[in-house]
């Protein structure tokens, strides 16, 4: 039997922001994973250009981001036990919150062309 698609029941705004989090978790230049335990800081965080930003090599549509600078969304990963909030400077995603299947990755990460 597969798993289960979202367990923790995060909604559609908790989903995208722990899909971004993710990629900015696994970036050298946005984070620094602490190897004992798998948990990563995220403490730079992109800033939006019209109506999109970079993250990576993805693109991100800024209305897909509004969760970033959402401190209620950095407290329920907080809850649901994905994350450590030090909102607005920092976040440390767990192992657990790195490895949550969002199923969104595809739909919110687009490839750049520039």
């Amino acid at each position: 039997m597969p798993p289960k698609t979202n367990p923790l029941k995060l909604n559609p705004l908790q989903l995208k922001t722990l899909t971004l989090m993710q990629e900015l978790a696994n970036d050298p230049e946005t984070a620094m994973i602490d190897q004992l335990t798998g948990d990563s800081t995220v403490s730079r965080f992109p800033h939006a250009h019209g109506n999109h930003f970079h993250l990576g090599r993805f693109v991100v549509s800024s209305a897909d981001a509004t969760g970033l600078s959402n401190e209620a969304v950095w407290k329920a990963l907080e809850r649901k036990g994905l994350a450590r909030s030090f909102y607005p400077t920092a976040i440390t995603l767990t192992q657990a919150g790195r490895e949550y299947d969002t199923g969104l990755r595809d739909q919110i990460l687009h490839g750049s062309d520039h």
